[in-house]
């Protein structure tokens, strides 16, 4: 089992109703990114900080991820980045 630091929750208990204040209203479970996914967003990430619309599609559907999933990464990777230096 890889770890890529993106496991589900869905082991941990129900606390959507008292997280963030949402009554009632069940949290997306974390994306369990397989190592291959991660692998090559980081390449991707290597080469540019920043993908534009056509290239979040098409890495989006080599991945067989959505564009949200592939944009919310690359903006967590950029904190990650931003954290280190």
């Amino acid at each position: 089992d890889e770890s890529s630091g993106y496991e589900s929750e869905s082991a941990g208990g129900d606390r959507s109703a008292v997280a963030g204040g949402a009554r009632g209203r069940q949290r997306r479970a974390r994306t369990a990114f397989t190592s291959e996914q991660v692998c090559r967003m980081e390449k991707t990430f290597q080469r540019q900080k920043y993908l534009g619309a056509s290239e979040r599609r098409k890495l989006a559907a080599a991945l067989q991820l959505s564009e949200i999933q592939i944009k919310t990464w690359f903006q967590n990777r950029r904190m990650k980045l931003k954290r280190q230096i």
